[in-house]
């Protein structure tokens, strides 16, 4: 099956199924984006219906495989954090100061239940807007910032 991504003149995916036929403003999504961002991603029409299934993505050509990485890139918003610069209090709800591979920003911690562990070293937590921020590798922080997470888990 050759299929391809492409993007058109108002800047929307298209997606060009194996007989040729053109779909635009198609969505990707992922099926495991926090367990195995890599694998499965479901190409879905603009009204919601699934146009494909791309086991693995990586299959696709150079340019398409760009573009996925690119939409995908824009939908799933996930700062990752880089430090722990300081929190307005050890109980819930919180503000936290971190750092980002975004860049520096402020957020509120609801309950210590918004940090969740997603297995070795990684984090998901999810301030009260719904954000989600990763933590990578909770040994790879600096000290200070590994001691007020120990503080919230």
């Amino acid at each position: 099956m050759t299929i391809s991504l492409e993007r058109d003149a108002h800047g929307l995916l298209v997606f060009v199924d194996a007989a040729g036929e053109r779909h635009a403003g198609v969505q990707p999504v992922r099926a495991f984006p926090l367990s195995a961002p890599g694998e499965g991603v479901a190409l879905m029409s603009a009204d919601g219906h699934e146009l494909a299934w791309l086991d693995a993505p990586d299959a696709l050509d150079a340019a398409s495989h760009a573009l996925l990485d690119e939409e995908l890139s824009r939908r799933e918003f996930m700062p990752r954090i880089r430090s722990i610069a300081g929190v307005s209090s050890f109980s819930t709800p919180c503000d936290w100061d971190i750092v980002t591979d975004r860049g520096a920003t402020r957020f509120t911690l609801r309950s210590e239940d918004d940090i969740r562990r997603l297995g070795g070293a990684r984090l998901l937590i999810t301030d009260s807007h719904g954000i989600h921020y990763e933590v990578a590798d909770m040994k790879a922080l600096d000290r200070p910032s590994r001691r007020i997470l120990d503080r919230f888990l």
